[in-house]
């Protein structure tokens, strides 16, 4: 595992309920802020209860992992409010 797929995890780690990032937050709150693809890559590889995955989407609300209706789910499940795979309340944070 590199160091930058290190801090992403970490990154990923400290996100709580109803938290919302998007790819580029993530990225840049890991030290590389042009490296939101290499952060929907990492996490396209994770779908499991160690990490909350499924709180980070795009900047815009929509949701487009491989893991799509767990990802709803799961969103669902913290309260996030849901229109078809885009998120409406709560606003997702940006770089």
């Amino acid at each position: 595992m590199t160091e930058f797929e290190r801090r992403v995890l970490a990154v990923i780690d400290e996100l709580q309920p109803g938290q919302l990032v998007s790819y580029g937050w993530v990225a840049s709150e890991a030290g590389k802020p042009r490296a939101a693809r290499a952060v929907g890559n990492i996490l396209g590889e994770m779908a499991d209860d160690t990490r909350p995955w499924w709180r980070v989407v795009q900047a815009n609300g929509r949701i487009v992992s491989p893991h799509r209706a767990e990802q709803r789910a799961r969103l669902l499940e913290d309260g996030v409010v849901l229109d078809g795979d885009r998120v409406l309340e709560p606003p997702v944070q940006r770089p």
